[in-house]
């Protein structure tokens, strides 16, 4: 789950992270009057989207105007900047052509930046430990970084037996190039970022840039956290925080029912059970000359219910012009899963082709159920089979 900036903020200064004064504002009499509340003679209008790039970014109705961040120097133009992005829709390289709709902005207040870096904690699934990157080009996309000047990214990785000491934060302080109180300063906002992490079940926590001011001090210009979806049960305040707003509607509904749906671009409906499975099911598809329209993981108990609202989810994407069932039967037996494919069929008049592959438990018994129910179900035998068929009905549809 991702939340806005000034909510990361917020969490953020809670653990004694650095951050800036600022206020978030909903309206431009708003924006001015926060901006009125914080000390000048500069200040920041940013807008708050579940999207990175918004300063290079672009508003679909200004296209040659100013970006979704904007530095301006009184409550007046604080107003202005915010009238400009609020209920506009910005289009970034995050948020694809159709862009986001602004919603509010974060006013904050301004900094004396000399040097710009970046500063991130993931979870590396390599070492299942945390790992601390820090790189000297702030303000660039680290993917950018890693792929053109990976030398210039620096890692650590802490043991969650021992947790971070002082020695890891000073690492990396020093090959950031940093020097006196600004390695002391570091050291304090990395320990404390380490904690919120730890705290919060953050899946990954990005500040970029991360700024050094001219009195030496370290602190966090922005901020980007997504929490771990499987520990928000701890955390009933963070789901709080959560904006259905930002989300694709059919990965609302998916939440909702359970379900892990993230929305694609391709044309083949994916219903899964199991992570990986999902991800081999989807890399077939593109092999076989097609691609996928969704990640879908109906999970290892999967019910009837779950399978028809699997069903409604992916079939309410426009874009869908088949749909390919995997399921390796565990937990959730094939009988089942066969049975609420029947029903969703039915229940959902579902006019694009189906193909269905089944392994596991009750296996002959799904088939069974499947091959009796009367309709144009397409049975596949192993994974290259369905892909194959899926991929060549929607050639014959079209």
């Amino acid at each position: 789950m991702n939340i806005h900036e000034y909510q990361a903020k917020e969490l953020l200064r809670r653990y004694g992270v650095a951050v800036l004064d600022g206020h978030v504002a909903w309206t431009p009499e708003e924006a001015a009057a926060a901006a009125a509340k914080l000390p000048g003679p500069v200040y920041v209008v940013k807008s708050q989207i579940h999207a990175g790039g918004r300063g290079a970014g672009r508003f679909q109705d200004d296209p040659q105007g100013k970006g979704g961040v904007r530095v301006v120097k009184s409550a007046e133009e604080a107003k202005a900047a915010a009238a400009a992005m609020i209920g506009h829709t910005l289009v970034t390289k995050q948020t694809g052509p159709q862009g986001k709709l602004v919603s509010r902005v974060y006013v904050e207040a301004g900094c004396d930046i000399r040097r710009e870096l970046y500063l991130g904690l993931l979870v590396d699934r390599a070492t299942s430990r945390l790992t601390i990157m820090a790189s000297t080009e702030g303000g660039m996309e680290i993917e950018e970084v890693a792929e053109h000047h990976p030398e210039k990214i620096l890692k650590v990785a802490v043991d969650p037996a021992s947790g971070i000491s002082g020695f890891h934060a000073r690492k990396l302080a020093f090959g950031l190039g940093l020097e006196g109180k600004q390695v002391a300063s570091f050291t304090k906002f990395v320990t404390a970022l380490y904690k919120a992490v730890q705290d919060l079940d953050c899946a990954i926590v990005e500040i970029n840039p991360l700024v050094v001011t001219g009195a030496g001090e370290i602190v966090a210009l922005d901020a980007k956290v997504a929490f771990d979806d499987n520990a928000l049960f701890r955390h009933k305040d963070l789901e709080a925080l959560r904006d259905d707003s930002e989300m694709d509607p059919k990965e609302l509904d998916a939440v909702r029912n359970d379900l892990n749906y993230v929305a694609l671009d391709g044309e083949i409906g994916c219903m899964v059970n199991g992570a990986g499975l999902a991800m081999a099911t989807m890399d077939i598809i593109k092999l076989y000359g097609s691609s996928p329209a969704n990640f879908l993981d109906v999970g290892g108990t999967a019910t009837a219910e779950r399978v028809t609202e699997a069903f409604r989810i992916i079939t309410s994407d426009a874009n869908v012009k088949a749909i390919l069932v995997n399921i390796f039967g565990g937990i959730a037996k094939c009988d089942m899963i066969a049975s609420g494919i029947v029903a969703a069929s039915k229940n959902l008049s579902l006019s694009v082709p189906l193909v269905v592959r089944l392994e596991g438990t009750n296996v002959e018994r799904g088939k069974q159920i499947l091959a009796e129910s009367g309709l144009a179900i397409i049975p596949a035998d192993n994974l290259a089979d369905a892909a194959e068929k899926v991929v060549n009905a929607v050639k014959k549809a079209a």
